[in-house]
C-alpha cells in the first residue's frame, strides 16, 4: 500500500461563508467518488486557498461532512504569485491507496481547470 496525493482545486464567485463552504464540499465529494475512497483511507488534507477569501476555513467544510471528524486537516494561505487564479480554493488529498499514481483521479472545477487543462474533468457518478 502506498500513500497517493489527490489534487484538486475550484473557485467561487464570492467570497462567503455559504459559497466556500458548498464549493469545497462539492469539491472534496468528486474527488473521493472519482478515486473510491473513504474517510477511513485518508490521511490527511491540506486546504490552501487564495488571499481573498476571508469570510471562512474552506476546512469546515470538510469537518462538516459525516465521518470526516477524525481525519487531520490543514488549512494554508495560497502564495500570492500574480497573476494568480482568484477565490480558489485548493485540496491535496494523501489517501493510503494500492493504486498506482497513474490511476489516481485528480479533480479541477469551474474556473480551476485552466490550472491543469492537462487534466480531464471528472464526470460525477
Amino acid at each position: 500500500m502506498w500513500v497517493r496525493g489527490i489534487r484538486g482545486a475550484t473557485t467561487v464567485e464570492n467570497d462567503n461563508e455559504p459559497e466556500i463552504l458548498q464549493a469545497t464540499s462539492e469539491l472534496l465529494e468528486r474527488i473521493i467518488q472519482a478515486n473510491d475512497v473513504e474517510p477511513e483511507d485518508i490521511c490527511s488534507v491540506f486546504v490552501t486557498s487564495t488571499h481573498d477569501l476571508t469570510t471562512t476555513f474552506p476546512a469546515r467544510a470538510i469537518r462538516q461532512m459525516a465521518g470526516w471528524e477524525l481525519v487531520p486537516l490543514m488549512c494554508s494561505l495560497e502564495i500570492p504569485v500574480q497573476p494568480s487564479l482568484p477565490r480558489c480554493v485548493r485540496l491535496m488529498v494523501q489517501v493510503n491507496t494500492e493504486k498506482k499514481q497513474k490511476d489516481i483521479h485528480h479533480v479541477y472545477l469551474n474556473e480551476a481547470r485552466i490550472l491543469r487543462p492537462d487534466i480531464p474533468s471528472v464526470p460525477k457518478k
